[in-house]
């Protein structure tokens, strides 16, 4: 059976619990320890030596990377096929997800470090969150134009395009910033959060609320027990959006972390 590495808040691993289950492709979660700390071990990090999740095993085969984890499935497990035909379609569509995994990932994970982990408060919180606001208005509209006439940002059917953009819609809306009401984004919103392989991957992030949830983390965070991977487009984000004092202080209190190095 396929042994899946997640967390359910993580959009790159609901992107690839989607396509397992657009796929109907049996699968195990396991949800790896030492990830908050920043001391993961075993046979998590011999799978995956950036320490994150998702990571895929199948098999001898292991996989580590959103991207690369769907390029495995569409070549292993090619029927349904979630990619469009056609080059130029299928450019299209990782294009959207590049910018979807990257850019767009980045806010709400920032928004993220303000309300759940408390770095920012008081008037620098609020000139982040502004930041944020205006720049996912921005996304929303280029999303808009993204899908066009089409139903689906995959061309007819759902595939590839729309599992790339639904985590971080949703986590956007959770935030607080959904698409314009009466946008067709938000009607292709509605559509996509329908579709039973979202359901299901929707569900166990209510779970884990009904859980553990994040009601302490700010207070580890504050401790030095809980550490923040703050990589490239996400350390870029912050610093541009006006939080480069969030990166020093948790420079300074050895609470944010980086990749691991290889070895």
């Amino acid at each position: 059976m396929i042994r899946l590495y997640d967390h359910p808040l993580s959009p790159y691993g609901q992107k690839v619990k989607i396509a397992l289950r657009e796929k109907g492709l049996t699968f195990e979660t396991i949800s790896p320890g030492g990830l908050g700390a920043g001391g993961a071990a075993g046979d998590f990090v011999a799978a995956n030596p950036r320490a994150e999740v998702p990571t895929l095993v199948d098999g001898e085969v292991s996989v580590f990377d959103s991207t690369l984890i769907l390029e495995y499935l569409e070549d292993a497990y090619p029927t349904p096929a979630l990619l469009p035909k056609g080059a130029a379609e299928r450019a299209r569509v990782r294009a959207i997800e590049e910018v979807m995994d990257t850019h767009f990932e980045a806010i709400n994970w920032g928004l993220s470090e303000l309300r759940w982990f408390k770095r920012a408060e008081g008037d620098e919180a609020k000139a982040i969150e502004a930041a944020a606001a205006r720049q996912l208005a921005g996304f929303h509209t280029w999303l808009e134009r993204q899908l066009g006439d089409r139903d689906w940002f995959n061309g007819a059917t759902f595939g590839w395009g729309d599992l790339a953009v639904v985590p971080f819609l949703n986590g956007a809306t959770g935030q607080g910033h959904p698409p314009p009401a009466g946008s067709k984004l938000a009607a292709w919103l509605a559509r996509a959060n329908a579709r039973p392989s979202v359901v299901d991957t929707v569900a166990e992030i209510a779970a884990m609320a009904r859980g553990a949830g994040m009601t302490n983390v700010a207070e580890l965070v504050e401790k030095g027990l809980f550490k923040r991977e703050y990589r490239d487009h996400r350390l870029e984000w912050m610093i541009k959006s006006g939080g480069i004092e969030v990166v020093v202080k948790g420079l300074a209190r050895d609470n944010i972390r980086f990749s691991p190095d290889f070895g």
